[in-house]
């Protein structure tokens, strides 16, 4: 009887600390995130495939839901992107040319402007990829974006403009993937 309350009282408290998360692709993506003193909440989360492969969950938090992609893109507010790698396929080479090219279709070709921001930004991928890395792209209008691998502070690139283009990357109008622009517009 012991053995039974026990096995129940855990399933209760497992469901209560996952009741905060929206599970994606078998990847719990929590509901809030803080972006400087801003609490942010989840817009929108879902998956990057190619070739019919998963390859990461991306969600995208703000201070308040929005479908309007152009005007979070141009926000000079505080919000964030998660992306958890769920793929032992990608890489550091991988990430970085996808990368490279989601900055080129948000800036219409023209990431001349942003170049060093673009280079600042990329380095993060140097290091090794493995499957369930977890990154957060956090944007405050004071410092920039914040970019933390597995919860640990990576580097901080500045600007508005580089903002844009980031986001921009799975917002703008060539998205990295259209589905799942759609799904962290919350659509």
């Amino acid at each position: 009887m012991v053995k039974k309350l026990c096995v129940v009282m855990m399933a209760f408290f497992m469901m209560i600390s996952l009741a905060g998360a929206a599970e994606i692709a078998g990847v719990n993506m929590p509901d809030t995130m803080k972006a400087g003193d801003s609490n942010l909440i989840l817009n929108g989360a879902g998956v990057r495939t190619k070739f019919f492969l998963d390859l990461y969950v991306g969600a995208l938090y703000v201070q308040q839901k929005s479908q309007d992609a152009q005007a979070l893109m141009d926000a000079d507010a505080p919000m964030a992107i998660r992306l958890q790698i769920i793929s032992s396929l990608i890489t550091s080479e991988k990430m970085e040319d996808a990368t490279r090219e989601g900055f080129e279709n948000a800036t219409k070709d023209n990431t001349a402007p942003i170049k060093n921001e673009i280079e600042n930004f990329i380095s993060v991928f140097k290091e090794k990829i493995n499957e369930n890395d977890i990154y957060d792209f956090i944007y405050t209008p004071a410092k920039g974006v914040e970019i933390y691998k597995n919860g640990a502070y990576n580097t901080v690139t500045t600007g508005l403009a580089f903002k844009k283009a980031l986001f921009g990357i799975w917002l703008c109008d060539k998205p990295a993937q259209k589905s799942l622009k759609e799904e962290m517009l919350g659509k």
